[in-house]
């Protein structure tokens, strides 16, 4: 008797499965001849009836695209190979290399802009030296420069808020450049010794105070 005939042998003339249930393990892949079953018939098979290797010529051309936001909770252990490229732009909630998740109410460690009160304490201005002409950096130097010998200072672009400090050991050698509105309406006479200016912009000039003069 042939597979095929078995499998009718289960069914009544009407086409009926006979006495109204198949028994357990009645029918296993021994009844069934090729194309006997198609896809229609093969719905919501749970994953754990499943087993064996599923050759590649059981799957279409081209799989169907899934959704990244599918996967989730992957193990690390699981990622091999060479990660694309990951634009930062699509990248939330990310803690920084420290550890400290990023916070927009913080100052970043360089750069920020405080507003209202502030008290500062302890605060050491950072000191340039120069021995030769030179225009105030107010971005890349500190606010304090120490000169010595012959030069010509020219003043930077006026930028409102910003200030520094000449001290010049021997100041009767300094020549200035540039508009500087001075205290008194003229440049102050040079000492012999250690001489100290302070200079600071409304944004539009620089406004010079001799200090003090003939430090010694």
């Amino acid at each position: 008797m042939s597979k095929a005939r078995k499998l009718a042998d289960l069914l009544d003339s009407a086409g009926d499965v006979a006495g109204g249930k198949i028994a357990d393990d009645t029918i296993n892949s021994e009844h069934f001849v090729d194309g006997g079953i198609d896809d229609a018939h093969i719905d919501d098979v749970a994953a754990t009836k499943l087993t064996g290797t599923i050759a590649d010529a059981r799957f279409p051309a081209t799989l169907p695209a899934k959704s990244a936001a599918n996967l989730t909770n992957i193990p690390a252990a699981n990622i091999t190979g060479t990660l694309p490229a990951i634009n930062g732009a699509s990248l939330t909630n990310v803690v920084a290399a420290s550890g400290v998740a990023t916070d927009a109410t913080k100052l970043p460690l360089a750069g920020g802009t405080m507003t209202g009160d502030v008290t500062l304490e302890a605060i050491t201005e950072t000191k340039t030296t120069k021995s030769a002409s030179f225009t105030p950096d107010l971005t890349n130097d500190g606010t304090l420069y120490s000169c010595t010998g012959t030069m010509t200072i020219t003043m930077p672009s006026a930028e409102a808020g910003k200030s520094f400090t000449i001290i010049h050991a021997t100041a009767t050698s300094i020549t200035w450049s540039g508009t500087i509105e001075w205290n008194g309406g003229s440049e102050p006479t040079k000492g012999s010794g250690i001489d100290i200016y302070v200079f600071i912009s409304d944004g539009t000039n620089w406004y010079a105070n001799q200090a003090g003069t003939g430090y010694a």
